[in-house]
């Protein structure tokens, strides 16, 4: 079953969420059912793949062996081969599920969600070895931390730390009202984006382009504009719902969207874009990147080290979508874009080109929202194919 895919999931979930909702606005703890919520929920995910439930146990045996092991070894010692080595066997399975439909017909190795728990782990890994995380993590904690359901499927992707504050707080009844109430109000914001907007954009513009345009460019015009629209209120809608049910668990899972399309530059656009996801690839792609060359010292221009960090952001990016063609573009353009941005940025510090006022204001936001626009047009393949 599709997380939040049909009625009659939400309808479980309301059942299943029922006696944590009773014990929150009685001031009890909830976590302990709450665990045993996320078995239930995940068995109904997926109960009609039983071959995607059976790599999603191994997967998860083999994460957390690779976490527990390297928590273990870092209190003894923190050699830099075993810890590249702890983070490629984390991302492995990630990178076998990616590649292997191109070799093989069926994907053994991949199930729904396997992405952002790699994430997650991976994440583990790099805290530990940064010193963020040193005390033993009890197993029970760490598989609710990377299996938590609502956010399974599509993220957003939660840092460890900050989930585990949210599981060892007490809250009391007056302070789970303010959760359930943002809860429900972002599952229902989630319905109108999703399943009214979204759905309304894709059934009655999308799939009537052709009866409303005039030419073959109007139709790739008016296919750019809306289908970037239809994935901003697609997958915000989605995100609403593994916020708001994370909400109503008493885990305030962090934000994905934040007003994307009134972003003033492409920087800015992804400060507010798939937050979770934009911050996860700077903390731990990006900004190590630029560490790791600034300490070695093998290249000593700033600038360039910055901008060559985006390129590898980005293409990383776009391979994580897949390997089709359309990803690596998407990908390469994005990495340009952040490259002649980060140049103009600088430029502009010293020259003061573009002043700052309403009128540039407003033209910044107009003139992102055309390039984040032709990204994604180019993201849909309708410019490939």
């Amino acid at each position: 079953m599709t997380p939040y895919g049909s009625f009659t999931f939400f309808f479980i979930i309301a059942c299943l969420l029922a006696p944590t909702i009773i014990m929150g606005l009685r001031g009890k703890r909830f976590q302990a059912y709450n665990m045993i919520v996320t078995v239930i929920a995940l068995a109904i995910i997926f109960s009609t793949n039983l071959h995607g439930a059976l790599a999603l146990i191994l997967f998860t045996i083999w994460q957390v062996l690779l976490i527990k092991n390297y928590l273990a070894y870092r209190k003894k010692t923190n050699k830099d081969w075993i810890f590249y080595l702890a983070v490629i066997a984390s991302i492995l399975p990630l990178i076998i599920s990616k590649l292997l439909p191109y070799f093989h017909q069926v994907n053994f190795v991949g199930f729904l969600g396997i992405s952002y728990l790699t994430f997650k782990g991976t994440q583990l890994i790099m805290e530990t070895r940064d010193g963020l995380i040193k005390q033993d993590i009890p197993l029970a904690r760490l598989l609710y931390f990377i299996l938590f359901f609502p956010t399974i499927s599509s993220g957003p992707i939660d840092r460890y730390r900050r989930f585990d504050k949210d599981y060892q707080a007490e809250i009391t009844p007056e302070q789970y009202k303010l959760y359930l109430y943002d809860g429900v109000n972002k599952i229902f914001l989630g319905f109108l984006y999703k399943y009214i907007i979204g759905y309304s954009i894709n059934h009655f513009f999308i799939a009537n382009i052709g009866f409303i345009a005039t030419s073959y460019f109007e139709n790739h015009l008016y296919y750019m504009y809306a289908y970037s629209l239809y994935l901003f209120f697609d997958f915000a809608g989605y995100s609403n719902f593994a916020i708001g049910v994370s909400y109503i668990m008493g885990i305030k899972s962090p934000e994905n969207f934040n007003k994307p399309f009134i972003s003033r530059n492409i920087k800015d656009f992804w400060n507010r874009w798939h937050m979770s996801l934009s911050f996860w690839f700077r903390d731990y792609v990006y900004m190590r990147f630029v560490f790791i060359m600034t300490k070695k010292k093998w290249i000593k221009n700033r600038n360039i080290v910055s901008n060559l960090g985006y390129i590898l952001l980005f293409l990383l990016m776009g391979l994580w979508h897949g390997l089709a063609i359309q990803y690596i573009i998407y990908g390469v353009y994005h990495a340009l874009l952040m490259v002649a941005y980060n140049s103009f940025e600088r430029f502009n510090k010293k020259h003061k080109w573009w002043p700052q006022n309403k009128f540039t204001h407003v033209a910044a936001i107009i003139i992102t929202f055309h390039f984040v626009c032709f990204g994604f047009y180019i993201f849909s393949g309708q410019l490939i194919h």
